[in-house]
């Protein structure tokens, strides 16, 4: 390791970090600017901080690791991604939240569903949904930076943890979420580049991309016998339908990340920044560039690293990382790349993980001092942003504190855990919010709360790979899952959720009284 040229490396992209957050700050007068950046955001930048905020060290290391495990069938959720998260979340989703948002005067994706139901009780029950849950989520993208750290510098996994959430802290706690749009802009700048060349330079270390494909097509003899048991057939192709490996790859990696974008609250929120549909529809081809190469990329070069490890070490990818599949692009980076480009990478991941770390801590913040203690307390002004700053440092505590106990390959579970439980607790809410004039606030909760604990109930006792990491079932049951018949354990919650919170939202609102004609005015008129 060449300490001087790592220090340099780190220095310059810190400063960078630090001055566009300082600019962040000087424009930051207001509640209004703390929140939603003063409704006035340039499209490259929302294009960028919404990007960046989605793609994270959990989508580069722990997704790009699983995909060394699962295979190339993983760019289907990249084909989600793009159709999902970019084109149908800015053209659809996106015009519809800024207009309404305006209309409503909401600063929080929380705020927007009370204020458009007429409800505060959905505020604060959605604030606590995300200040309790959103910590998994933000712990594995920490974990996801802080074993680059020490599998490729040898840097203390602990202090390396701690490091960058104290980082991040002090430019959000400051800069609200200018500081998070704006450092999220530089960011994702350095990782689009970052990645470009890591997919160049693997496909060039492999022979070219026709070979390179050839070779992990023709390992499918290699699965291992666990994998093959249970339906893989390879890095190339799909499970066998309806297997275990197939319900685990479709149902909670795929499905669960590329429905669940569309209800992501620090997603939402970015629509709320722009000032018309214009920025949104100049930032849809910049986005969906961004997640192609982002996601793209860490598919493929994580089914590929097999190739180059079973060439150089005669193993499987995920043999080579130990069984943990959180280390495999962390290993494949520092045995496979040049070494300048191991820092020049780790800044790519600082990038990915600052990002996402920042627009979760700001929303986990303002869903403490906004949409609870606001909503219940009935504070205005500052005192709620103070709030919010107080809540960005417990998050930050919180999210290092299961970044140290969460067990190994938990950085995609963490993940689809997160998203799979936002697309069932708020899609069908969100979704009849701006389409459905006809929704209740009656039938809103019934779909927000029934789908939130029947999510959690499933997470913590039903679906095999949450239940198995979080603990909470052995410890009172003395099982990993209470129901062990196929396919329930292998099945996301999100499959049977999702319609569930739908109908009951659907149904509740027909058997209950319409909505108040003058709110409906004030919410859809044209801006």
């Amino acid at each position: 390791m060449d300490l001087f040229i790592l220090s340099i490396v780190v220095l310059i992209y810190l400063l960078m970090v630090g001055y566009v957050g300082y600019v962040a700050w000087k424009r930051t007068k207001s509640s209004e600017d703390y929140l939603v950046a003063g409704r006035n955001t340039h499209p490259y930048i929302m294009a960028l901080s919404y990007g960046a905020t989605f793609i994270s060290t959990a989508a580069i290391v722990g997704f790009g690791g699983t995909a060394g495990v699962y295979g190339m069938g993983l760019l289907w959720l990249t084909f989600l991604n793009i159709l999902v998260g970019i084109f149908i979340a800015f053209v659809f989703f996106g015009k519809r939240t800024r207009k309404m948002g305006h209309n409503l005067n909401a600063l929080t994706f929380p705020e927007f569903l009370s204020k458009r139901f007429n409800s505060r009780f959905i505020q604060y029950f959605s604030g606590i949904v995300i200040f309790v849950a959103m910590p998994l989520y933000a712990s594995v993208v920490l974990i996801g930076m802080a074993r680059f750290v020490e599998t490729t510098l040898g840097i203390n996994y602990t202090f390396a943890l701690i490091a960058m959430a104290v980082i991040v802290a002090v430019y959000v706690v400051f800069g609200g979420i200018r500081g998070v749009m704006y450092t999220d802009a530089l960011q994702g700048t350095i990782m689009f580049f970052g990645m470009a060349f890591l997919l160049v330079t693997t496909y060039w270390l492999l022979g070219g991309v026709i070979h390179a494909n050839e070779l992990l097509s023709g390992m499918s003899a290699m699965v291992p016998k666990a994998a093959a048991a249970t339906g893989s057939t390879g890095w190339t192709s799909m499970p066998i339908t309806g297997s275990p490996f197939w319900w685990t790859l479709v149902s909670t990696l795929i499905l669960g990340v590329g429905i669940g974008v569309l209800s992501q609250p620090q997603l939402v929120v970015r629509f709320m920044t722009v000032k018309s549909n214009r920025e949104l529809n100049r930032a849809v081809l910049i986005g969906g560039v961004f997640i192609a190469m982002m996601t793209g990329t860490a598919f493929i070069v994580g089914a590929l690293s097999n190739v180059y490890f079973m060439q150089h070490s005669g193993q499987l990818a995920i043999q080579a990382a130990g069984g943990n599949a959180d280390k495999i692009i962390p290993l494949f980076i520092s045995t496979a790349m040049p070494l300048w480009f191991a820092y020049i990478f780790m800044i790519t991941l600082l990038s990915a993980a600052m990002s996402t770390l920042s627009a979760q801590f700001h929303l986990q913040g303002t869903a403490l001092g906004r949409d609870i203690y606001q909503s219940i307390a009935r504070k205005t002004g500052g005192s709620s942003v103070m709030v919010a700053r107080i809540g960005i440092v417990i998050a930050v505590v919180i999210a290092v504190i299961l970044g140290l106990i969460l067990p190994a390959n938990i950085i995609a579970v963490g993940t689809a855990m997160w998203f799979s439980l936002t697309a069932v607790a708020f899609l069908a809410m969100y979704v009849c919010a701006l389409f459905w004039k006809r929704t209740t606030k009656e039938g809103a909760i019934a779909g927000l709360v029934v789908g939130t604990f029947f999510t959690a109930f499933s997470y913590l006792f039903i679906n095999q790979k949450a239940a198995e990491a979080l603990g909470v079932c052995k410890a009172l049951t003395g099982k990993v899952v209470i129901a062990t018949a196929m396919p329930w354990p292998t099945v996301d919650p999100l499959i049977v959720g999702v319609p569930l919170a739908f109908i009951l939202t659907i149904a509740v609102s027909l058997l209950t009284k319409a909505p108040d004609k003058e709110l409906l005015e004030k919410t859809f008129k044209e801006v």
